[in-house]
């Protein structure tokens, strides 16, 4: 299994996520409040709360990212690059884009090689990543969308949107390993139904570079509980044989 050695590790390999459409400003800084506590990777926030998530994490090292395109991802390119120079206008760190899965069911990947570098130009030095929805996809499909997106440039690719996720840690780890094969240099985040430490740490195993759930907060904090806060005394001992 991975070999994650406290909480404070575990934490900084998940993006914490609340796309709740309906969530309370109230809500939403108790979310916030508890990203602070463990310290994530990362939040990811509706582009409504990027502001308040820049102002809440200010002090820390968490990033802020937000979504494009999102959950169907059929926006045109321009849509998408507006959507986009809004939410860095806003102070986003990472930007999450669904891609366009019209284009990758008919093969035009010149579309969406097209589409990501334009993003990948009006993103420059912050993080992009490609969101696909795997579970929907045939492997040779998403080996061509793996392909595509690291040859445009981007920095991840990410399995899903949350609506439609694999269900079983075996097709995750298909999904891995299809993705490290045809597109090496590309970092993978796998999301959605990671709701426990012990699947996290199958996913991470798996080799996911991140993990994105929107229970990140239950997960640190159970490991926290379970790894640093038992208590146990071990008995004295001698390093030498009696006699």
């Amino acid at each position: 299994m991975y070999n994650i050695k406290n909480s404070k590790e575990l934490a900084s390999l998940i993006n914490y996520t609340n796309l709740n459409n309906m969530i309370t400003e109230s809500e939403m800084n108790e979310f916030l409040e508890q990203a602070k506590e463990l310290n994530f990777h990362s939040v990811v926030v509706s582009p409504t709360y990027v502001p308040l998530a820049k102002e809440i994490l200010c002090d820390s090292d968490i990033k802020v990212g937000s979504v494009v395109g999102f959950p169907l991802g059929f926006e045109n390119t321009e849509s998408k690059i507006a959507e986009t120079k809004e939410l860095l206008e806003k102070g986003a760190d990472e930007i999450e884009v669904v891609i366009n899965l019209s284009y990758l069911k008919d093969e035009k990947y010149n579309l969406l090689e097209d589409e990501i570098k334009q993003i990948k130009e009006t993103v420059g030095d912050k993080i992009l990543k490609i969101v696909i929805e795997s579970k929907a996809l045939e492997d040779y499909e998403k080996a061509n969308a793996a392909k595509v997106a690291e040859k445009s440039g981007a920095d991840f690719i990410k399995t899903s949107t949350g609506f439609v996720t694999p269900n079983h840690i075996f097709e995750n780890v298909n999904d891995i390993n299809i993705i490290q094969k045809y597109a090496p240099k590309i970092k993978i985040e796998v999301y959605g139904g990671i709701d426990e430490y012990k699947f996290a740490n199958q996913i991470l195993t798996g080799g996911a570079d991140l993990i994105g759930s929107d229970n990140g907060y239950g997960i640190a904090k159970r490991y926290k509980e379970l790894r640093e806060n038992t208590q146990v005394k071990p008995k004295p001992i001698t390093l030498t044989k009696k006699d």
